[in-house]
């Protein structure tokens, strides 16, 4: 059974930097497509960056530029660096995982996943 464990939020300044991770257990990274979703209150859930088996990546428009996705096969950990935080990125951040191969537009994509993460809240202030 995959296991998603989101850490690594919290309130920062606009300007600032994050490092989000998603601890990974009952699969390996490698071997599945994965993203990180954010959604703030009232909105639906975005897909800002993901993954595939075969390390294409896709970013969000609003993102790019900003957010970096990456992962530590040795240790079965999926990031996602956000610098220049802006006031809009301030929601909660999620992780998901799918096994099948997926590529843009579908791997950023929240009807694509089947396991996802509890979530950490990032917070951004002026």
């Amino acid at each position: 059974q995959v296991h998603l464990v989101e850490s690594g939020g919290g309130s920062v300044q606009a300007g600032g930097s994050l490092r989000l991770s998603c601890a990974a257990s009952g699969y390996s990274v490698d071997r599945y497509s994965k993203a990180w979703f954010r959604q703030a209150p009232g909105k639906e859930r975005e897909g800002v960056a993901g993954i595939n088996m075969m390390n294409i990546s896709a970013y969000g428009d609003s993102v790019k530029g900003r957010f970096t996705i990456s992962q530590d096969n040795d240790k079965n950990l999926l990031y996602l660096e956000i610098d220049n935080l802006k006031l809009e990125d301030s929601a909660m951040h999620y992780c998901a995982a799918e096994p099948r191969l997926l590529f843009a537009p579908d791997l950023l994509l929240p009807e694509s996943y089947d396991s996802w993460g509890q979530g950490t809240q990032v917070t951004v202030s002026s």
